[in-house]
């Protein structure tokens, strides 16, 4: 069995995902063979909050060139959006953004 450290790799803090805070929903990179309930688990373990529900997100490596040089792939990666119930506290991380 992983650790929650392997699971949530780092909240993702875009101006889609800042929005979204006024929802009770947070964005995380995850690690990509990690499933909703996992992922569930390692949230309430490291944050001490409840899940309402999670939502995952397979973005694939896409095909990158640099002038001349051969082509390469920026990495995939997972994403995934979690909201939060109601009674629960806000993840301080995000707080002062």
């Amino acid at each position: 069995m992983r650790s929650p450290r392997e699971i949530i790799i780092r909240p993702l803090v875009t101006e889609k995902s800042t929005d979204m805070l006024e929802q009770n929903k947070y964005t995380f990179v995850v690690a990509r063979d990690a499933n909703k309930i996992e992922i569930k688990r390692a949230l309430e373990q490291i944050f001490d909050v409840k899940v309402k529900a999670v939502n995952t997100i397979n973005y694939r490596g896409k095909l990158k060139r640099l002038g001349r040089m051969p082509a390469g792939f920026r990495p995939r990666w997972k994403k995934a959006i979690v909201t939060l119930t109601e009674d629960s506290k806000p993840i301080e991380i995000f707080e002062g953004r």
